[in-house]
């Protein structure tokens, strides 16, 4: 566990399987956000969806697209890479980060300008 503006994070998202849907939605730099999105980015993961959400508004291969599968994928040495696929596999975008305190790989699908786990779609 890690500390937060004050509280603990869970970058290890103990609490991840139980998102299957949303109550509520969570309006963010122009993208709706699910439970399950707004619990990874109280959790230490707010960078991912911070910039997924640059990328999916500004990047011209990412912007148009109607279904976009988000992958953070770990790699040695504590780096990261972030792919941006259509729904048919095809490489849109991808990000590599230097560095990265995450524990855990994560998919992330946006559809109709709703960013969600892919476990809420």
């Amino acid at each position: 566990m890690k500390f937060f503006r004050g509280k603990m994070t869970d970058l290890e998202l103990k609490g991840l399987n139980y998102f299957h849907g949303t109550e509520q939605y969570y309006n963010y730099m122009g993208l709706k956000l699910t439970d399950g999105v707004h619990y990874i980015m109280e959790n230490g993961y707010s960078w991912l969806v911070s910039d997924a959400a640059v990328i999916l508004k500004m990047r011209p291969e990412v912007r148009n697209e109607n279904f976009v599968v988000i992958n953070l994928k770990l790699l040695p040495e504590s780096k990261a890479k972030v792919t941006y696929e259509d729904g048919d596999y095809n490489l849109l975008y991808e990000q590599y980060y230097e560095w990265t305190d995450a524990k855990r790989e994560i998919k992330l699908f946006f559809v109709g300008n709703v960013l969600m786990l892919s476990s809420e779609y």
